[in-house]
């Protein structure tokens, strides 16, 4: 059985900074795929060289970060901002209002992109919990894309709607970096058949992650993954690079 991997940079969009770093870790190395923070205030010209580049690009579903694009009451805080805990906001999210917001984001990315995505994913994982899950995993059977499966359990429930999702996951974001060029390079060795997905962050730091959890760890995964070195190794070993729009 063949190895297949998708190579996923989250959060194109959030800053200048992560945007090039995408860039340059798809030109350079093995990222495939990204997922695009509608929501932000996207660099066109960034979003243009991403459009062109051959990657595959997705949605970051965003519940968690910044102000939405509807009213979405029952999902901000006193400021019109969306509150950061995605558990809190699922627990008091109307489907409605959730509904409405994916309904947005997915407009405003055809309008940007001028295609559909390739697939859904969605920040800080807001889309495991219910109801939101239900309303992303509908959304993307309405568009007919397909969906980021963190586990076992999220996986069965994505094929049992019948929309493609890859066979493994792996990734995870913290207070220390997480693909370095050891961890990247441990990954791919060992990488099991079928179809997997590595969650990355790469990005170059900028003043505008500032206040970010995960800043300054993105350009540590940006030579983890956006160098020759992967590049050579996912070869040598006969991984076969593709996008979620590949599947």
């Amino acid at each position: 059985m063949t190895r297949r991997l998708i190579v996923n940079a989250d959060d194109f969009g959030l800053t200048r900074g992560v945007s090039a770093g995408i860039l340059d870790a798809h030109r350079h190395g093995i990222v495939t795929s990204t997922t695009v923070l509608v929501t932000a205030d996207i660099d066109r010209e960034q979003l243009a060289a991403a459009r062109d580049s051959g990657l595959g690009m997705g949605i970051h579903v965003n519940l968690t970060l910044g102000a939405p694009l509807t009213q979405a009451r029952s999902l901000i805080d006193g400021n019109g901002r969306f509150v950061r805990d995605a558990r809190r906001v699922a627990a008091q999210a109307d489907p409605k209002d959730v509904e409405a917001e994916v309904a947005a984001q997915l407009e405003r990315f055809e309008k940007l992109v001028g295609r559909k995505p390739t697939h859904l994913d969605s920040h800080h994982h807001v889309a495991v919990y219910a109801p939101v899950a239900e309303v992303v995993l509908s959304a993307a059977r309405r568009v007919g894309v397909a969906v980021r499966s963190q586990d076992a359990q999220v996986r069965a429930r994505a094929r049992a709607l019948r929309l493609t999702t890859p066979d493994h996951f792996f990734g995870a974001s913290g207070p220390d970096a997480y693909w370095s060029r050891a961890t990247t390079l441990r990954h791919l060795r060992s990488l099991p058949p079928g179809v997997s997905e590595f969650m990355t962050h790469p990005g170059r730091y900028d003043e505008a992650l500032g206040s970010s959890r995960y800043g300054r760890q993105r350009e540590t995964e940006l030579v983890g993954l956006g160098t020759a070195t992967a590049r050579s190794a996912a070869a040598a070993l006969g991984i076969a690079l593709c996008h979620f729009g590949h599947l």
